[in-house]
């Protein structure tokens, strides 16, 4: 069953979590562009398109953790420091998310089509940071779930 978990649990990050930074990374940029041209029907579309990948992925990316827990149980390692680690680091991606990406993506479909002319790069910017944290919290879960401090496999 350990590997069946696992396989999901690694298959349910690429598959999800991937989408998710590739999408909200391309955002900013895109919302810049919108801001640029608000006549632009494309570049809203794109903005539509790009923040429902996050929606959705999000949702779908629950599965992580799921398959992450079922993993680390029936390998015995709940109590492991690099997991409880990892577990805070995700907690953290997702609130990040949850509270601040995703509301903010939010606000900035609301005002394409009528955008202010200072808040166009003031959000995109605070938007790209945000996103940025969110992508390294998840590259360092996976550094994390890869070396394992203390793991006895050697490897």
């Amino acid at each position: 069953m350990t590997k069946l978990f696992l396989s999901l649990h690694v298959l349910a990050s690429i598959l999800a979590i991937g989408p998710v930074t590739v999408a909200a990374s391309m955002f900013p940029k895109a919302l810049r562009h919108a801001h640029s041209d608000p006549g632009d029907r494309e570049a809203l579309t794109n903005l539509r398109m790009l923040h429902r990948i996050c929606r959705v992925y999000a949702a779908i990316g629950i599965a992580v953790p799921v398959f992450g827990f079922a993993t680390a149980g029936s390998l015995g390692v709940l109590g492991s420091g690099w997991l409880i680690t990892s577990i805070l680091l995700t907690a953290a991606a997702a609130a990040t998310l949850a509270l601040l990406i995703l509301p903010a993506q939010d606000r900035a479909l609301a005002t394409a089509q009528t955008p202010d002319v200072g808040s166009g790069p003031r959000s995109a910017g605070r938007l790209a940071l945000h996103t940025g944290v969110f992508n390294l919290l998840w590259a360092t879960v996976t550094i994390l779930m890869i070396i394992r401090p203390g793991s006895t496999t050697g490897v």
